[in-house]
């Protein structure tokens, strides 16, 4: 016989990302973001192997990353623009939780399936964290994607990459709804 948990299926069934760039206001302490993160590391994890780490970054860190982003962005020659998106989400930012996917040499284990349980856990955190009230925002960007960025800012090597950056702080203004998929159109029904 199934528990169903309504309250936990509504929740889902609601959630939307809040924009990042609109928190305002407190960062949850310490002592609220264990919880969230201590929910949100229960992903899938085949052959318990942890395969990512976080970490999380309070204000000083986010302008030593805008500093970073700036000066990477320059190095690759980038114009204005590159400059600016590079530096915004750590120049807006108040408390953020880098997922690295740290994928390991097992054999057993698809390199896929460890990448996931980082992605898995991304939305572990926004889910945690917007039930615990506070906005949360999974963004990445292009120093996410850039591998001499990575390797300065969060340390990654070998097949370490940035999963996703996930923002936490108190939500602004509502964010709107935006269209969600057609069932009809994204799922097939048994094998044709």
């Amino acid at each position: 016989m199934t528990s169903p948990n309504p309250a936990a299926l509504a929740f889902l069934a609601t959630r939307k990302s809040q924009p990042a760039k609109l928190f305002a206001g407190p960062v949850p302490s310490r002592a609220e973001l264990e919880p969230i993160l201590t929910t949100a590391l229960r992903v899938p994890d085949h052959g318990k192997l942890e395969p990512w780490r976080l970490i999380v970054l309070a204000r000083p860190d986010m302008a030593k990353l805008a500093h970073l982003a700036e000066t990477r962005a320059r190095e690759l020659g980038g114009d204005a623009e590159k400059v600016d998106k590079g530096r915004g989400q750590f120049d807006r930012g108040g408390l953020a939780v880098v997922v690295i996917s740290a994928p390991q040499d097992v054999a057993k284990i698809p390199l896929a399936e460890q990448v996931l349980s980082a992605g898995a856990l991304c939305l572990g955190l926004v889910n945690a964290a917007t039930a615990a009230g506070w906005g949360a925002n999974w963004l990445s960007g292009w120093p996410s994607h850039d591998a001499d960025f990575v390797a300065r800012a969060f340390g990654c090597t070998g097949r370490e990459t940035v999963a996703g950056i996930v923002h936490i702080g108190t939500p602004g203004p509502e964010a709107p709804e935006r269209p969600r998929p057609d069932l009809a159109r994204v799922v097939q029904w048994g094998l044709v």
